[in-house]
């Protein structure tokens, strides 16, 4: 019970320290001098950490049961574990707690299905059961109730093993793949990473597949007393959970009318959707699932799609001094958006190699207009498209990445040269508004929640519902194409945005943690448009009232659980530098607080230029999958300190390039 409150407290004791601190503090002003080195500094740090094609991609760490279910696939597939072995051991230690369990999160409370699948994949690499560490993890399996509590994923590969009953997780039909787009749980009601994740468990849930290959009996994971409750579904109160019923009941007839037929049509759905680097929707989940069903459907490792599938592996992996570990995505595209936007920020001028570089990249990597995409399915733009997140995945563009893309190219780029493809852009994103006039990430009106009664749906966010955040990318990409408040598309979205600020000021992050990121995205949309209103200045003063002793902010992901926690955390570069934004850009930019931030900017920065952050400040799916984007400490801080040397007015002090020698060399393609 301590550890599973462990980041709540946490928090909280932050709040008891920041009020202890009182309102008579006297606050420090930074002298342009102090802005100016580090910046410089950062600026140097970033320039040599650009790959020689133009463009940025930091570690994209999340926790271990990406590299966990790594080792799984492999033994599942056959594929040998001998070359990585030590690495991921010693990878998946790294992050284990002195209390014996692995969290989601940096400081967060332990998660028992993390510590499962951390558990099980280090006896299946050798790990002896009676080191101390894993006695720990198997107290605290069992202090939690054991693998009957766990999460459906995690269910879903122990069964594959044999090590968990297939009647005990909840069913999936492949005859969904038949239903029309106004029936409700049809493919694409669910969000593009849930669909693609979904259609090939619906091949493995129909087959149900027990491969004795796991090597080594973890029938310990079961607490004591739980045998029943393991071999049957668990699930709320609701009709649905009726309709499971019927479907373990379908299961069981010896014939199943179109049910191999539904599995061809979802294997044949698969195949069409696998990217040039070989991986589906460029993330892990879709990835990994369509591996196993392809290879349940008969595909052998050699066949031209799993091994294409098999060996664009590579790329996501990282081995240093640290362990070896599997990345969930890539964020090339992101990054490298960020940077553009950086340097710009800083000074550089757009003929500068660097900018010239980085947007040449990423004009080539937006998708084509006729690219397939599931975003077609409801809505028929046909001049226009956006880009995606990653290296490749062009059947899943996103309208944050493009609207950041956008903004990136205006303020980096030479506009002639960027203009079609700006063009490009902005219809698509356009096209792409919800009916409440917001908008989502990747789809138009992904709004079903009914999904989530479903039994299966205990893990991750099954739809993709406008947000705050992406919204407000949206209208500061337009008002920077010359759009105001008489235009339709921008009122709509304000007044989704007045409606939406918390009672407190701030708004709530879906992509970044949490408040602070995603009041930093409103306010820059707003102060884009010319809105100072009342809107503003009620961020403003929330931002302020949330500052931390030391001069920082932050924000626990804890407040995605409980929002009474929302700004409240352990400070951070990269949360410290949205706050110091939100207040330059509301006109704060000389009020102590903000001078204060720029204060602990300056002093936590490390000598080579960039800064620590072990904290995921990035979220995939709110209270359940969270994000350390390594170039998140040092993009924002670097905005944040450009930011503060351009409103003083003060003469570029910026490096001259010096090179392409300077740059990284690309790996692995």
């Amino acid at each position: 019970m301590e550890s599973a409150v462990r980041s709540g407290k946490r928090a909280a004791q932050i709040l008891l320290e920041r009020r202890s601190a009182g309102n008579g503090a006297v606050f420090e002003t930074v002298a342009q001098p102090r802005i100016r080195q580090p910046l410089r500094r950062a600026v140097e740090w970033l320039l040599q950490e650009q790959n020689t094609e133009g463009w940025w991609s930091g570690e994209l760490e999340t926790n271990v049961t990406m590299t966990a279910e790594h080792v799984l696939l492999c033994r599942f597939l056959g594929i040998p574990v001998d070359q990585f072995r030590h690495g991921a051991v010693a990878h998946i230690f790294h992050h284990q707690r002195e209390d014996g369990s692995w969290a989601l999160y940096y400081d967060g409370p332990a998660d028992l299905s993390t510590t499962v699948e951390a558990y099980v994949a280090l006896k299946v690499l050798g790990v002896d059961p009676q080191r101390d560490e894993m006695r720990k993890a198997l107290a605290v399996i069992h202090a939690q109730g054991g693998v009957a509590n766990s999460r459906v994923f995690t269910k879903i590969w122990l069964a594959l093993f044999g090590a968990f009953p297939w009647s005990g997780v909840p069913s999936l039909p492949p005859e969904i793949a038949y239903f029309p787009l106004w029936m409700p749980f049809n493919l694409y009601d669910f969000a593009c990473w849930a669909r693609g994740t979904v259609a090939p468990l619906t091949i493995v849930l129909a087959q149900r597949p027990v491969r004795r290959n796991l090597g080594v009996d973890v029938g310990e994971i079961v607490a004591p007393g739980t045998e029943d409750e393991c071999r049957r579904v668990r699930g709320r109160r609701h009709w649905l959970l009726l309709v499971e019923r019927l479907q373990k009941l379908y299961e069981r007839l010896p014939k199943q009318p179109k049910r191999k037929e539904a599995q061809e049509r979802i294997a044949r759905w698969i195949v069409e959707r696998q990217e040039a680097d070989g991986s589906w929707g460029g993330i892990q989940p879709p990835w990994v699932y369509s591996l196993i069903a392809l290879n349940l459907m008969g595909y052998s490792l050699d066949h031209p799609v799993m091994r294409k599938g098999i060996e664009g592996m590579r790329r996501f992996v990282i081995n240093d001094a640290h362990g070896w570990r599997f990345q969930a995505c890539m964020s090339p595209v992101w990054d490298t958006a960020w940077a553009l936007r950086a340097l710009a920020l800083a000074g550089f001028d757009r003929a500068h190699p660097a900018m010239e570089r980085a947007v040449t990249w990423l004009l080539r990597e937006q998708i084509p207009d006729d690219a397939p995409g599931d975003w077609r399915m409801k809505c028929g733009e046909k001049n226009g498209n956006g880009w995606a997140f990653e290296f490749d995945n062009d059947a899943y563009p996103d309208i944050d990445d493009t609207t950041i893309v956008v903004l990136a190219l205006l303020e980096g780029g030479h506009r002639h040269a960027v203009a079609d493809s700006v063009e490009r852009a902005r219809r698509w994103t356009l096209a792409m508004d919800s009916r409440n006039g917001a908008w989502g990430a990747f789809d138009r009106d992904n709004t079903r929640e009914l999904l989530y009664r479903m039994p299966f749906s205990d893990f991750g966010a099954m739809i993709d519902p406008p947000t705050e955040d992406v919204t407000a990318h949206v209208l500061e990409m337009l008002a920077a194409l010359g759009y105001d408040r008489s235009d339709h598309y921008v009122a709509r979205g304000l007044e989704y945005l007045r409606e939406t600020q918390k009672p407190w000021g701030s708004w709530y992050g879906r992509w970044g943690v949490n408040h602070i990121y995603g009041t930093w995205c409103v306010v820059s949309a707003l102060n884009a448009l010319g809105e100072d209103d009342d809107m503003v200045q009620r961020a403003a003063d929330w931002v302020i009232e949330k500052q931390n002793r030391d001069g920082g902010w932050g924000e626990s992901c804890h407040s995605y659980v409980d929002e009474s926690f929302a700004g409240i955390g352990a400070s951070t570069p990269s949360q410290t530098a949205w706050a110091v934004l939100t207040l330059q850009l509301a006109g704060r930019e000389h009020h102590p607080s903000a001078q204060r931030g720029l204060n602990f900017l300056c002093d936590r920065q490390r000598p080579d230029g960039t800064w620590d952050e072990p904290e995921c400040t990035g979220t995939g799916f709110p209270g359940d999958f969270y994000i350390n984007y390594h170039l998140y400490r040092h993009l924002f801080p670097t905005m944040a300190l450009a930011m503060a040397e351009r409103s003083s007015g003060a003469a570029s002090t910026l490096p001259e390039d010096d090179g392409a020698e300077t740059l990284k060399e690309a790996p692995i393609p």
